[in-house]
């Protein structure tokens, strides 16, 4: 082989090798994306009860804590469906927060909306 040929043939292997990096490193951040996007459903999911028989003062830090928390995931996760449904069960939370939980109806009102955010979370992270 010729030096120009030999020079050829290391710089094909060099771009070779590159693209092939490149190819891991995609694959790479791909596979973080995913895990951030299981992480975040997996505890959004777990987030997502709330107990109306509680004290209402403690029924409300609980619902706060579980907006701030679900707010957190959303600004962490890369999925666009994810982050959106994340930030329509932290909305749910707010709206706890502004109601008379005393009353059985608003509960029940309350848990009606909540469940269809739930099922969009769930299809979001399916």
């Amino acid at each position: 082989m010729t030096r120009g040929g030999m020079t050829a043939a290391l710089l094909a292997s060099a771009a070779l090798l590159l693209s092939g990096c490149a190819e891991v490193g995609n694959a790479v951040d791909q596979g973080s994306r995913t895990a951030d996007k299981v992480s975040a459903c997996t505890e959004a999911l777990g987030l997502a009860d709330l107990n109306p028989l509680v004290d209402p003062a403690k029924l409300k830090e609980r619902a706060a804590d579980k907006e701030r928390r679900l707010r957190e995931l959303a600004g962490n996760v890369q999925d666009q469906d994810v982050k959106n449904a994340l930030l329509g069960m932290a909305g749910s939370y707010v709206e706890v927060q502004k109601e008379r939980i005393e009353d059985a109806g608003v509960v029940a009102g309350w848990v009606q909306r909540n469940i269809k955010k739930l099922d969009a979370l769930r299809a979001a992270c399916a």
